[in-house]
């Protein structure tokens, strides 16, 4: 009777496995060395795109539905330092109606904040240097992406802090609402996106993009504006931030990509006058990446920014491998 139960349970349990989700593990090694203007030489991790490594998995549940999970950290590759599941880790469903996450993920915002970016959305992105920070994942998130219909779709996050402390820092983050809304049809893109990060102290840090692209056929053009309501740890008083970029990408032939771009951005007090209070960043980028292969690419550039008349300058060049 005993063998007979053993056997049950082994023909039960080769059943199960049977159903279990496909895995896959995949990832991006990525590292640059570069000079920043005072001559100081540095190694550092993800200058075209974040080194992390992942777990993705999905199972056919029938009827089109299917369920998944993701798990993906940041690695570093200058020092093999990693950062536990912190870009992603969350599961959820998929089919007809769309996809739902539960977990942390990145937010609706951050779906569409780099697409219309110079210099490929690298390290080398004057946005980056030039544009206020943003919160791009986040934690207890409930996320649902619509289907696409004739090159428009749209998707909305929202969190559940119940189980933050609220003694955080002044810092922390409790509540993180976003959407967004965009179309890709043919040559164009466009998209707009919205976030209210609330602070556990202090006023809510309120976003919103606007960022379109454009293939000319010969190159592609690009263009965002953003305006940023009270930017995490500003002095002024109910600070404002407004945001613009423009740039272009010119592929030379099918290895080789140049892209250029020019950002801004002006910080002031809610009246509007501008004083000696104001901060006034700006910031160039020059990027050029070359594919050795379908997952091998070869990447450098330069960057250019002055605030307040400040000037800071980085170059780099590096390799981007994916699996």
């Amino acid at each position: 009777m005993k063998k007979s139960l053993i056997a049950i349970a082994v023909i039960a349990a080769a059943g199960a496995a049977s159903a279990q989700s496909n895995v896959t593990l995949y990832g991006v090694a990525d590292v640059w060395v570069g000079k920043t203007k005072n001559g100081d030489a540095e190694m550092g991790s993800g200058g075209l795109a974040a080194s992390r490594l992942g777990f993705i998995g999905t199972e056919d549940l029938g009827g089109g539905l299917k369920a998944h999970f993701n798990f993906e950290q940041t690695i570093s590759l200058d020092n093999g330092a990693a950062s536990g599941f912190d870009r992603q880790a969350n599961v959820g469903f998929s089919g007809g109606f769309g996809t739902v996450k539960l977990g942390r993920s990145f937010t609706a915002l951050d779906d569409i904040h780099g697409a219309a970016n110079s210099a490929f959305d690298s390290a080398l992105a004057a946005t980056g240097t030039v544009w206020v920070g943003y919160t791009s994942s986040a934690n207890s998130q409930i996320y649902y992406a619509s289907p696409e219909v004739s090159g428009l779709s749209g998707a909305v996050g929202f969190t559940l802090s119940g189980d933050q402390a609220k003694t955080a820092p002044a810092t922390a983050t409790n509540d993180i609402t976003s959407l967004h809304l965009k179309y890709n049809n043919g040559p164009v893109f466009a998209g707009f996106a919205y976030q209210n990060e609330k602070q556990i102290v202090g006023a809510s840090v309120k976003h919103m993009l606007l960022n379109a692209t454009y293939d000319l056929g010969m190159a592609t053009a690009k263009a965002s504006f953003r305006t940023v309501k009270n930017p995490v740890g500003d002095i002024f008083i109910n600070p404002k931030a407004t945001e613009y970029h423009l740039g272009l990408d010119y592929p030379v032939n099918s290895n080789l990509t140049l892209s250029a771009g020019f950002a801004k951005s002006d910080t002031e007090a809610s009246n509007g006058v501008r004083t000696g209070k104001s901060r006034r960043s700006v910031g160039y980028d020059f990027a050029a990446g070359y594919s050795l292969s379908k997952r091998t690419t070869m990447y450098g550039g330069l960057n250019v920014t002055r605030t307040n008349g400040v000037r800071d300058n980085f170059v780099a060049a590096g390799v981007n491998h994916t699996f």
